[in-house]
């Protein structure tokens, strides 16, 4: 990612279509100066005062009006890259936006690229990576949680946990080096006791927040449910009803389904994924047999198993078959067609957590709800809302090779070895910290967590 820090960058700031109203930004040395280029303030003569915002007239160079507009300017380093930062508020229409947008470009600005705005402030050090990247998560957020966990981690909530084991983890380094420097002079016994005191106290720490993972990850994901049977048990409608529209075909015809068919949903403030699959069955189709295989590679990956059956029916081996694909502690047996007489269930169906419905009646549907509901909180825990959250995968990788490291410096501390040795593992905690608050992430890292932003953030 070759970024010139020096380029003044313009670019749209609001979502394409139309709307009441559309926002171009500037940001760079020359920001404020193409904007006078075109802006003239209705009823003021004097320089624009920082971060005050001005009506007035955008116009081409010849004179020629383009919109009547809001503009303003944020003068460095009070502004979101720390930059000079013009914004222009002007008609949400993608004509004005595009004059405007092209006058500033044939002025010398460079268009932006995705997330070079964000990118601009984490290089200019008003935010670090992990800030950075929460950016995108209140941006994408798909319910009230997630969002509330993307605005903690935006506000620096995970930051300060990680620059606290930072700093710990620094201050051991220190002590340990100070060891090197000074061969001769033996470690005490106290010493080594205290070393191996802190390091223990800030890997329990590291602990805490990666088992705080599997909260973070389905708040902002979502949980992704698998509706999986052999043919005809109600599967489609079981998805139509609880999407509340006809999403996936009905038909007493086996192998209808032939696909995974997927669909978002907010299940009290909870994302879902809902995943509806072609029956399990032998076949000689195969199209139905692609459909069934990739069902049965669905069942591993995702995080609850809805084992629809026919309530009304005697089980058989195609729906043995089935269960034997499932996990029974991320497997919820879905008895459906309750309203048409009900059937023993055989033992081995018995161990399953299960739940009567009728899809077609919806009776057992709000029983079936709050049964996720109940699976997602016994997985996400219980913690606050001030708590902090782990959430990406990226963060998860890097503080678990630093919690690895951490603890092999004990090791070294406890077997008495070579203090180089330990200095070594501190060193390597201390890399992979930094590469989740951006001290010591590459470049690639960086390209690849920026081109997720849109243009113009």
């Amino acid at each position: 990612m070759i970024i010139d820090s020096q380029d003044t960058i313009v670019a749209i700031a609001t979502a394409p279509g139309e709307g009441g109203i559309g926002i171009v930004r500037l940001s760079g040395a020359d920001a404020e100066k193409l904007l006078n280029h075109h802006f003239v303030a209705v009823g003021s003569d004097s320089p624009l005062t920082s971060h005050r915002l001005y009506y007035g007239h955008f116009r081409h160079a010849d004179g020629e009006l383009i919109d009547e507009v809001m503009a303003v300017v944020m003068r460095a380093p009070r502004s979101y890259t720390k930059e000079e930062v013009v914004e222009v508020h002007c008609h949400g229409g993608s004509v004005v936006l595009r004059r405007v947008v092209d006058l500033f470009v044939d002025d010398g600005a460079r268009m932006a690229r995705p997330g070079e705005f964000t990118l601009r402030a984490f290089l200019n050090g008003r935010i670090d990576l992990a800030r950075a990247e929460a950016v995108i998560d209140v941006i994408r957020s798909r319910s009230e949680a997630a969002c509330r966990v993307a605005l903690g981690q935006m506000e620096g909530r995970l930051s300060r946990q990680i620059f606290y084991f930072r700093d710990q983890i620094s201050d051991l380094l220190a002590e340990v080096e100070a060891g090197i420097d000074f061969p001769e002079e033996e470690l005490p016994l106290a010493d080594r006791k205290r070393l191996i005191i802190t390091s223990n106290t800030v890997e329990q720490k590291m602990e805490v927040l990666l088992h705080s993972f599997e909260s973070g990850r389905l708040l902002r994901e979502g949980l992704s449910i698998l509706i999986f049977g052999k043919p005809n048990v109600g599967k489609s409608s079981l998805m139509n009803t609880l999407l509340g529209e006809a999403r996936t075909i009905v038909s007493d015809i086996p192998g209808t389904t032939r696909d995974t068919v997927e669909e978002s949903f907010i299940l009290k403030g909870m994302p879902l994924r809902l995943i509806d699959t072609a029956g399990v069955r032998q076949t000689l189709d195969p199209i139905e047999v692609q459909g069934v295989q990739r069902a049965q590679a669905k069942v591993a990956g995702v995080d609850l198993v809805l084992l629809v059956i026919d309530g009304s029916q005697p089980l058989d081996d195609e729906d043995r078959k089935a269960m034997q694909v499932c996990d029974p502690e991320r497997t919820l047996l879905v008895v459906n067609k309750q309203d048409l007489g009900s059937c023993v269930l055989p033992v081995e169906f018995t161990a399953i957590p299960s739940v009567s419905i009728s899809a077609q009646s919806i009776e057992g549907i709000q029983n079936l709800l709050d049964r996720i509901v109940s699976f997602f909180s016994q997985n996400s825990g219980s913690e606050g809302r001030e708590t902090t959250l782990l959430s990406d995968r990226r963060h998860r990788e890097a503080l678990l090779l630093a919690r690895n490291a951490l603890e092999r410096f004990r090791s070294t501390v406890t077997d008495e070895q070579p203090p180089e040795f330990g200095a070594l593992e501190l060193r390597e905690a201390l890399q992979a910290l930094g590469e989740i608050t951006g001290e010591t992430a590459p470049e690639d890292i960086l390209e690849k967590i920026f081109t997720r932003f849109c243009i113009g953030k």
